[in-house]
Parts: C-alpha cells; sequence; structure tokens
C-alpha cells in the first residue's frame, strides 16, 4: 500500500536516534523515542542513573529503588516547522507499594499527521490519520539492598491506514496491526570490578558445584575477590521483545524494534549543596528476520563482512559496529533547585552526532509535592540541526 510506505519512510528519516540499517527491518519505531527532556540534556545516557517516573522506559530495575510516587509527561511537535499536524506524546508514572515492588504504568502515542486515501487511479477516497499507540504496565522489584530488576509488558497498536476492500486494492490490504512486548531491566548499585573479573572462574566453579552436588563430591569454594566502587551504578535494559507485527499477512510481518541498553553511571559528588553524575551509554538495536530467541545473538554478527576483522579501523568502521550508538552526559545539581546538563551523542549509522545541553527547574510546594520542568537542546540529524523538548514531572 502507497500510504504505508511513504508513512514507514517518513517515520524512518525523522525519528531520532535510529540506526539507517536496522530501519529497513523494524517496524513501529515509536517504540524507540526516548522521553524525558532531563535524558535529551545528557546525550540520552540514562539507564544507570534512572530515578524518576521515566523509569518506566529507561530501565524498570531501576524504578524499583523510587519510593515515592510518580509522574511525569513529555510532549513534542517533532519537526514542526516541517510537519505541523505531527507529534509525540508521552505519560508515566509509578507508585511503591510496601512488601510487593514498585508499580506503574507508561503510555506512548504519536501521530503522524492527516494523509489522503486514493484508489489506483489517484481518486480521493477518504482522509484518514495514521498514529501509533504503546501502553505498558511495569513493575520494579528490589531483590537486595543493591540491586533491583523490572519487567514491562507492552500493547501495541500502530493504525497507519484504514482498511480497503477488495474493490478498492487486488490483495485486500490493512494497514492496522497489534502486538506486544516485554521489558526486562536490571540496576545494580555499587560495582565490583573483582566479582566481574573473576566471574568467569566462579561460573566454572558453580557449574562444578552442581555436578559435585549430584555426585557427592566436594564443592569448590568460589572467589570472594573484591574491588568494590560504592559510587558506580550498572543498568541494563531489554526493550520491545516480542512477536513481529503483521499489517498484511504473516509472511509479509515486520519485527519490533528490539533493543539492547546498557551503561553506567557515577555519582561523583553527593553532599548537600551539590550533586554531580557522570554517565555512559552505549545501545544497540537487535533487529532482523530471525526468530526472537535467535534474534538476540545474531543481531549482533549479521552484518559483518569479510575483512571487518583484518584491522582495528576496518572493525571500527563496519556497519555492524557503526549500529551501536553511544552516548555521554553529565548533570550538576544546586540546592536541588536548579539542574544544569550537557552530553555528547553518537550514532554513526543514522548520521546523528553532537553536544546536547540542558536544563531543569526543581520546586517543592507544601513541603509535599516537587514539581520539575526540564528543556532540552539536542542533535536531531539531517532535517533539523537541533531538537527542543520539554518534559514535566510531579513526585510526592
Amino acid at each position: 500500500m502507497k500510504s504505508k510506505v511513504i508513512i514507514l519512510t517518513l517515520i524512518s528519516i525523522m525519528l531520532i536516534p535510529i540506526t539507517a540499517n536496522a530501519i529497513s527491518e523494524a517496524a513501529v519505531m515509536l517504540l524507540l523515542i526516548e522521553p524525558s527532556a532531563r535524558t535529551g540534556g545528557m546525550g540520552q545516557a540514562y539507564v544507570a542513573q534512572t530515578d524518576d517516573a521515566f523509569a518506566g522506559y529507561w530501565n524498570t530495575g531501576a524504578m524499583a529503588f523510587n519510593r515515592k510516587k510518580q509522574f511525569g509527561s513529555m510532549f513534542s511537535n517533532w519537526f514542526g516547522k516541517i510537519f505541523s499536524d505531527m507529534y509525540y506524546f508521552h505519560l508515566a508514572g509509578n507508585n511503591y507499594i510496601e512488601d510487593l515492588g514498585n508499580v506503574g504504568f507508561t503510555a506512548t502515542y504519536m501521530t503522524y499527521g492527516k494523509m489522503d486515501q486514493t484508489d489506483e487511479d489517484g481518486n480521493l477516497l477518504s482522509t484518514f490519520e495514521s498514529y501509533d499507540l504503546a501502553v505498558a504496565a511495569t513493575y520494579g522489584y528490589q531483590v537486595s539492598q543493591n540491586t533491583g530488576i523490572g519487567l514491562a509488558f507492552k500493547f501495541i497498536l500502530s493504525d497507519l491506514a484504514p482498511a480497503m476492500d477488495n474493490n478498492q486494492t487486488e490483495t485486500g490490504v490493512k494497514g492496522q496491526g497489534m502486538s506486544y512486548a516485554f521489558d526486562l531491566g536490571l540496576k545494580q548499585k555499587g560495582v565490583d570490578l573483582g566479582q566481574i573479573l573473576v566471574s568467569p572462574y566462579n561460573g566454572a566453579l558453580s557449574l562444578y558445584n552442581g555436578i559435585a552436588s549430584l555426585g557427592g563430591f566436594t564443592k569448590a569454594e568460589l572467589s570472594d575477590y573484591s574491588i568494590l566502587i560504592d559510587k558506580l551504578d550498572f543498568g541494563l535494559n531489554y526493550q520491545n521483545i516480542g512477536p513481529n507485527i503483521t499489517y498484511i499477512n504473516e509472511s509479509q510481518s515486520d519485527p519490533l524494534p528490539m533493543n539492547f541498553r546498557m551503561g553506567f553511571s557515577y555519582r561523583a559528588l553527593e553532599s548537600k549543596y551539590n550533586k554531580l553524575c557522570i554517565n555512559a551509554d552505549m545501545n544497540k538495536m537487535l533487529a532482523n528476520s530471525d526468530p526472537i530467541y535467535k534474534r538476540i545473538f545474531t543481531s549482533w554478527t549479521d552484518d559483518f563482512k569479510d575483512g571487518d576483522f583484518d584491522s582495528i579501523s576496518k572493525f571500527n568502521n563496519s556497519i555492524e559496529f557503526k549500529e551501536i550508538i553511544w552516548g555521554v552526559g553529565a548533570e550538576y545539581i544546586y540546592l536541588n533547585l536548579l539542574s544544569l546538563r550537557s552530553g555528547y551523542l553518537l550514532d554513526r549509522a543514522g548520521e546523528i552526532k553532537g553536544f546536547s545541553f540542558g536544563v531543569g527547574v526543581h520546586y517543592t510546594f507544601n513541603k509535599l509535592y516537587l514539581v520539575n520542568i526540564d528543556y532540552a537542546f539536542q542533535p536531531g540529524g539531517d532535517l533539523q540541526d537541533y531538537n527542543q523538548t520539554l518534559s514535566l514531572k510531579l513526585e510526592f
């Protein structure tokens, strides 16, 4: 259907940040638009720091540590100077329940504006609005003092064009698809580099101990070697793990934009009046035609070509390595009233790179309600040099 092709082409050009090669293999790119102007100001590096209402998107494992009621929203008229009727809206919230964990929700909506539906001869049949919608239930649980895990289950509706009957098209094409997906999140406060170094050794011993318990042998003692960095946090998030979405038929279904995101956050300064946090993230879309259980692995290697490992330079410039998106950023908070942020985003495949800047204002009223207003100025790619985003949060 021409309408679908046009819409998906526009999506592939405009959404940020998205690797170019994976665009042609995945649908519902709405799922990769990153909410929160706070993160936009830090080069989209936030998976390990996440501590607000947007944790339901960024890392449900980090959501496990939240202890207050939190709500957040973000509205953006993407490329408003070019497409005035195209906009994005995200709403999120979470609440801690004693002995149960942190439960929440996210709702994301994006409209691509109004379009004309025509027949094969170009005659106008109707005018319709194309949109994508994703609604998720989120959950985070703190399994220990320093470890949180989380899960999100999302329902996805993509309504790109109205259905045509057989009198209007030979194939009876429909422009609406539905699917569902899971997110899996983890946050570890305080990274133990020593345990990371000996993890292969301990892993082998754990396997041996399992066999020893069955055979009645003496178990080996695991290494307790430790280099603990208390202020260094680790975050990981697998996003959009779900079946393909179908618009036409099963044989022409499209994979969801499954995404792997991980990063570190270093709490460099934590005093009464001043706070400084430094973040580094990497993420990669895991999209190809393989089944989900294979895609998790094959998406890391399927674009390598002969010669990519001949030198460091060739490996660095390979398609597979270019598809990894890197982000670094920092946030300085003064008196819990004002935040200053900056970062750098590098998406070589999507040709999006540059510095980002942001500011946040925090205001507490009635000694109970905390309002956060965040603004970001971030690189936008070829069509628009920079995007400006604004988000609002409430915590009590």
